[in-house]
């Protein structure tokens, strides 16, 4: 597939993400001089997305926000776009990403940012 200069994409990981409850996850670029390509617009993942107060959800796919700037960039399945960095919370959260807080990405397949209007 060849992402257009200046087009949006939204992509879906193929694999499942699970964020325990003790840590929280940023989505960074997998290396940023490999090209003209912005990765996400929405890389922070809370604790427990994907994986509920104890482990009961068994991973939600990541919902990647991507761009190609100046030329045209080539992808191919299973290309690496980005990768995670966990980080250690200082203390365990009172509350965890779910519907009992009205999470809205849970479960999500290819859902459009809820800061983005649809067309």
């Amino acid at each position: 597939m060849i992402l257009e200069p200046e087009e949006f994409y939204i992509l879906s990981s193929k694999e499942k993400i699970r964020v325990p409850p003790r840590y929280a996850a940023e989505m960074v670029a997998y290396e940023a001089g490999s090209g003209e390509l912005r990765t996400h617009y929405a890389g922070f993942f809370d604790p427990g997305f994907g994986y509920g107060q104890k482990g009961e959800v068994k991973g939600t796919k990541a919902v990647l926000e991507v761009r190609a700037h100046d030329v045209p960039f080539m992808i191919s399945d299973g290309q690496t776009f980005c990768k995670l960095f966990f980080e250690d919370m200082y203390e365990m959260p009172e509350k965890v990403y779910g519907p009992k807080i009205g999470s809205s990405y849970q479960y999500q397949g290819i859902t459009l940012s809820k800061q983005f209007k649809t067309p």
